[in-house]
C-alpha cells in the first residue's frame, strides 16, 4: 500500500468525527463511517475502505499516478492487486438485489453490487451490505483470513462501545461472530446510505431545485445526454425508485467494447491469474456461470459490466488529479470516454490491441473490445455527435460532482 495513500486514510479517521457532527450522523452511521475509514481491519494494518473509495474524487480511487496506469488499487498485501478499478461507492446503496426480468424481448440483469454484480444482496438482503463484507476477507484486498479475524479487531477498537450500542451490548459475544459480521456491513451500509455519501448537492440537483442555472453549454449537453447521445437510456435522469433525484445509473449491465486496460497489474500476478496477458474479464457473464439456475443465460452476458451512476464522475479536488473511468479504468478523460461513445465503430482498429487511450486518439483508431461479444451497438458506437456536441456533453457531466455551492 502506497504510504501516502495509508496517512491520508489515518487522517481521515481521525478527523471522522468532527466532519461527522458537521453532517449529522446517527449513531450507527457514525459507526459505519468509523468502519469504513478504520486501515486496521486489514491484516497489515494500512488498508481502509477508504484506501479505495476516498470522498474527495467521489468515493471512488484517489491515487492519481495509478489512475493514469492500471487504475487497480493494491491491497493490504504488498505486491497484490485486484482486477477491476475501485467504483464509487457512493449512491450504491439504491441497488436493488440482483434479479431478472423481461425487457425488450430479452432476460435483463438488474442490480446487485461490484463490477460484475455477484454481491447479489441475497445474504443480508440488500446487496452493498453483501459487497461491504467482501474487500474484508478478499486476499488480493484487506485479506483477513475469517469474519471473526474482522469482528475481533472492531471489537477492540477505538469505537467498540458505540459498536455494542448501536447492535447490543452482546455484539461482540465470540459465539455471534455471523451475527457481529453481519451487523458489522450494515453499519458501513448506514454510512453510505447517509447525506455524506450520498449527498445529492450537485450543480444539477440545485438546478432542479430552481436554485442554479446551467450554462449554455451544460444545457445544450443535458439535451444531447436525453437525446442524441442516447445517454440516458441506461445512466436514466428520471427520479429514483424512493422519488429521490436522478441516480444516473439503472443498475443494468452493459458491454460497451472497451479495449483492455494495458497496464492492468492483474496480469501480472500468476499466483492468481495463471492466465497472465490472456486473461478476459467477462464480467456478468463470469458470474453466472456459476450459478445453476443462470448458467443458461451466461454466454448472453459476457463482457458485460455493472452501469455505473455518473454522480460524482469528475469530482476531484483539483483538476491535476487523474481519474480513470470504465470497470478497467483504460480511460483517462471524460473527453476519451465520450469520443469512444461517439465513434467506437467509426474508426479503424489499432493494430496493437494494447493501445493506450492516449496513444489511440493521437493515432485516430480504437483497439479492438476485451470483450467482443454482445456489444451495445444501439446505443454506442456511432452516434454522429459532432466536436462541440461531445464537449457539450462533458461540460455538463461536470455538473455532476456534489459540493456544489450555488
Amino acid at each position: 500500500m502506497h504510504q501516502r495513500t495509508v496517512v491520508m486514510v489515518f487522517l481521515a479517521l481521525g478527523l471522522a468525527f468532527a466532519s461527522s457532527v458537521a453532517h449529522g450522523l446517527t449513531p450507527a452511521e457514525q459507526l459505519g463511517k468509523y468502519i469504513f475509514f478504520d486501515p486496521n481491519l486489514s491484516i497489515n494494518g494500512n488498508q481502509a475502505c477508504a484506501s479505495c473509495h476516498a470522498p474527495e474524487v467521489g468515493w471512488t480511487g484517489n491515487d492519481s499516478a495509478l489512475n493514469a496506469k492500471g487504475a487497480v488499487y493494491e491491497g493490504s498485501v504488498g505486491g497484490r492487486y485486484g482486477n477491476r478499478k475501485p467504483p464509487s461507492s457512493a449512491y450504491a446503496t439504491f441497488s436493488p438485489i440482483l434479479h431478472a426480468t423481461v425487457q425488450d424481448g430479452e432476460l435483463t440483469f438488474i442490480g446487485g453490487n461490484f463490477w460484475d454484480g455477484r454481491a447479489t444482496g441475497e445474504k443480508l438482503g440488500q446487496p452493498a451490505a453483501d459487497q461491504a463484507q467482501g474487500p474484508f476477507l478478499n486476499p488480493l484486498e484487506q485479506a483477513l483470513a475469517t469474519p471473526d479475524d474482522v469482528v475481533s479487531r472492531v471489537c477492540r477498537g477505538s469505537y467498540a462501545d458505540l459498536f455494542k450500542q448501536v447492535w447490543g451490548h452482546d455484539a461482540c459475544d465470540p459465539s455471534q461472530v455471523d451475527a457481529a459480521f453481519a451487523d458489522i456491513a450494515r453499519s458501513i451500509v448506514a454510512f453510505e446510505s447517509s447525506l455524506e455519501s450520498n449527498a445529492f448537492t450537485s450543480k444539477y440537483d440545485a438546478y432542479l431545485k430552481g436554485k442554479a442555472k446551467l450554462t449554455k453549454q451544460e444545457q445544450a449537453g443535458l439535451n444531447l445526454f436525453k437525446g442524441k447521445a442516447k445517454c440516458a437510456n441506461c445512466h436514466v435522469v428520471d427520479p429514483g425508485p424512493k422519488n429521490q433525484p436522478p441516480l444516473f445509473t439503472d443498475f443494468t449491465f452493459d458491454n460497451l467494447g472497451v479495449p483492455r486496460n494495458p497496464d492492468n497489474p492483474f496480469y501480472n500476478e500468476p499466483a492468481v491469474n495463471p492466465e497472465m496477458g490472456r486473461w478476459v474479464d467477462i464480467g456478468l457473464g463470469g458470474f453466472l456461470a456459476g450459478l445453476p439456475d443462470y448458467q443458461s443465460f451466461a454466454a448472453a452476458n459476457d463482457g458485460k459490466q455493472k452501469v455505473p451512476t455518473l454522480r460524482n464522475v469528475d469530482k476531484r479536488p483539483h483538476s491535476g488529479v487523474i481519474k480513470a473511468y470504465m470497470h478497467n479504468g483504460y480511460f483517462k478523460t471524460l473527453e476519451g470516454v465520450v469520443h469512444f461513445y461517439n465513434t467506437r465503430d467509426t474508426k479503424p482498429v489499432c493494430a496493437n490491441p494494447l493501445t493506450t487511450e492516449a496513444d489511440a486518439l493521437a493515432q485516430g483508431c480504437w483497439p479492438e473490445p476485451e470483450v467482443p461479444a454482445n456489444l451495445n451497438k444501439t446505443e454506442a458506437g456511432n452516434l454522429q455527435l459532432s466536436v462541440e456536441e461531445e464537449k457539450a456533453i462533458v461540460s455538463f457531466l461536470k455538473t455532476l460532482s456534489d459540493g456544489y455551492k450555488p
